[in-house]
């Protein structure tokens, strides 16, 4: 029974959630040709929305341990599933967020994501591509926007720990902004075609100052990413 009811959940989680966004979708491209100043709201709508979804049809919990600090830095957050990529216009004010260049191609969603500030990251296109994004993580960070990383490059496993990804040192270095790191388990619930209901746990942990050696900042980022690993096992299938 709790295999069908988490089917039929989720199937009614995909239809409304994705409904709702494509119409939010439909109302950025309509703000950035008329009402530019809405974009941002209607992003942060889209976040709030899926929380929304998650807790009410999911039957999944939020949790946030910690604070996240004020002033400009570097948010380093562990990355299972497209829930905490979707939740951060709702966890953030206004982030600028490093995401894969393939995603900007997305007709209507791309040129919406560009004009809201969000960073392209461009993996193996040069250093001229290099550069660009940098310029434009700088004029973000000087903007005073929190700047966004899944520093793992992408999705991973629940319970994996994958060594961070070459280009986070360099950032690092070259941003000379504190990182804050940001443990979520959302891999063991929301990963999944049929996603399973309980608690998703954002912990945040100590902010790590600027100017560490490269060894130093990836060392303590990835313990710090990687601190709810162990903290709950993974549910399994549904029970039948």
């Amino acid at each position: 029974m709790s295999t069908l009811l988490a089917a039929l959940r989720s199937l009614v989680f995909y239809v409304l959630f994705y409904l709702g966004s494509a119409g939010l979708v439909i109302g950025s491209v309509v703000a950035v040709a008329a009402r530019p100043g809405w974009l941002a709201p209607i992003v942060g709508t889209w976040g709030r929305w899926h929380l929304w979804c998650t807790r009410n049809l999911l039957g999944i919990a939020v949790v946030l341990e910690g604070e996240l600090p004020d002033g400009p830095a570097l948010f380093a957050v562990k990355h299972e599933a497209f829930f905490e990529a979707i939740d951060t216009p709702r966890l953030f004010d206004h982030p600028a967020v490093f995401a894969k260049q393939e995603l900007f191609r997305i007709p209507g969603w791309g040129f919406s994501a560009l004009t809201y500030g969000l960073i392209p990251v461009a993996r193996d296109k040069g250093a001229k591509a290099l550069r660009a994004m940098l310029a434009l993580a700088k004029q973000r960070r000087d903007e005073g926007r929190p700047l966004v990383i899944f520093p793992e490059g992408t999705r991973v496993a629940f319970g994996t720990q994958p060594p961070l990804q070459a280009g986070f040192a360099g950032l690092y270095k070259l941003l000379a902004l504190p990182v804050v790191p940001i443990a979520v388990d959302s891999g063991r619930l929301y990963n999944r075609v049929v996603k399973r209901p309980g608690q998703i746990t954002y912990r945040i942990g100590a902010r790590i100052p600027a100017g560490l050696p490269r060894e130093e900042i990836e060392a303590r980022v990835h313990a710090a990413i990687n601190a709810l690993n162990a903290a709950a096992p993974d549910p399994g299938p549904p029970s039948s």
